[in-house]
């Protein structure tokens, strides 16, 4: 008697077994992972790992891991069908090419937005001032209009002496 998934009362095998084309025992360490209704997943990692290999992995790790480790090995496998040579290794450089693109073109951003900051800064206390840097009024020197609470503000910087004795030169 046939029924859905069953013959006489037996379960189908898992897509391992099915692969493997071997009786799937009750206690399959296969069964839980690789579903009968997804021979794919097996499919490469057998190819990549060979299923003596995946055995032996699933059976020395405790159960509450194997579920983490059978989905690293269905992506690894993935991508070593993908790519024979780097695997995964040639997808995690791919990405760290990214991020390094995208954090020099952060670093630049960031870079226009201090440059305009400043210019602005610039700009609003020159015409506070109600001088331009290109008015015949302006006497070339910034700092004789500035006082000393604005160029602080401007030029918000620290100042480090250095002892010169402590270097043992002759200074």
């Amino acid at each position: 008697m046939k029924e859905g998934n069953k013959k006489q009362g037996a379960a189908s095998p898992c897509a391992a077994c099915k692969l493997l084309r071997r009786r799937c025992a009750q206690d399959c360490v296969f069964a839980p992972y690789f579903p009968a209704d997804e021979p794919h997943k097996f499919a490469n990692v057998h190819k990549v790992f060979g299923a003596s290999n995946v055995n032996k992995m699933l059976q020395d790790l405790p159960e509450h891991q194997r579920g983490d480790a059978v989905s690293s090995m269905v992506y690894e496998a993935n991508a070593r069908v993908r790519d024979p040579v780097y695997g995964c290794v040639g997808a995690i450089s791919s990405l760290q090419q990214q991020i390094d693109v995208l954090q020099t073109q952060l670093a630049v951003a960031q870079a226009e937005a201090v440059h305009l900051r400043v210019r602005q800064t610039a700009s609003s206390f020159w015409n506070s001032a109600g001088h331009s840097p290109t008015s015949p009024t302006y006497s070339g020197s910034p700092s004789s209009k500035i006082n000393e609470s604005q160029a602080k503000h401007i030029f918000d910087m620290d100042m480090v002496v250095v002892d010169q004795d402590g270097y043992g030169g002759d200074w």
